[in-house]
């Protein structure tokens, strides 16, 4: 049963990496011109943005091979349950389909990675009306559900790898920046939307200073 479930896990990685990676990426380049990825200049600038970037691109490789060695009996898979796989199967299926509604939400603001020097929309619509990072927030689902899905060191290393990289990201990058791009209405938009989840890691109001906003003009 564990081969099976596997190639499963394996699978729903592979087409989340496609639709929400591949695909997006061709669509953002074929509206605006760009392909909205500003990893590695703001990797360069940041060393947050690099650690988190590192982040992203092993968990991904991880989610990637974990499940295909699972299912050819070459990494040991932890015993589980039958409904623990399933419920990691409809947690990443629901991670996909926010994944992309909020990617859809975002339109030409859509990007991966932050470059100081771009001026983007505060996109507070869509699900975004709820949550500030829901994309961050489904790719914890994708990660954390197919790794449940065959569990093992591995995957459960991806997982946690995962979930920090989205934690650095937004805390030390995304929301920095966000608040010196949109000094007034950032802050009033993230004390009603969670940070990942409805209701929580909402921020209290704390406008930048005069000497902070002029430095972004």
């Amino acid at each position: 049963m564990t081969e099976p479930v596997a190639v499963a896990a394996g699978l729903l990685y592979l087409v989340a990496v496609v639709l929400l990676l591949a695909v997006r990426t061709w669509q953002q380049y074929r509206t605006t011109g760009s392909t909205g990825f500003n990893g590695f200049r703001g990797a360069a600038q940041d060393p947050a943005a690099r650690i988190a970037g590192i982040g992203f691109a092993v968990a991904v490789l991880t989610g990637l091979v974990a499940p295909w060695l699972a299912a050819a009996v070459v990494l040991p898979v932890w015993s589980l349950p039958i409904a623990v796989p399933a419920v990691g199967a409809v947690v990443a299926a629901g991670g996909l389909l926010l994944g992309r509604t909020a990617q859809q939400a975002m339109g030409r603001s859509w990007r991966i990675g932050v470059d100081v020097a771009e001026a983007t929309d505060l996109v507070t619509h869509g699900p975004f009306r709820l949550v500030r990072n829901p994309i961050f927030t489904a790719l914890m689902m994708i990660q954390v559900g197919t790794a449940t899905m065959a569990l093992s060191w591995l995957s459960l290393a991806g997982a946690v790898l995962m979930v920090a990289a989205c934690q650095i990201q937004t805390r030390w990058v995304e929301e920095p920046y966000l608040r010196r791009r949109h000094p007034t209405t950032y802050p009033d938009y993230a004390a009603t939307a969670g940070r990942f989840v409805p209701g929580l890691g909402r921020l209290h109001p704390t406008p930048l200073t005069s000497q902070a906003a002029g430095e972004l003009a």
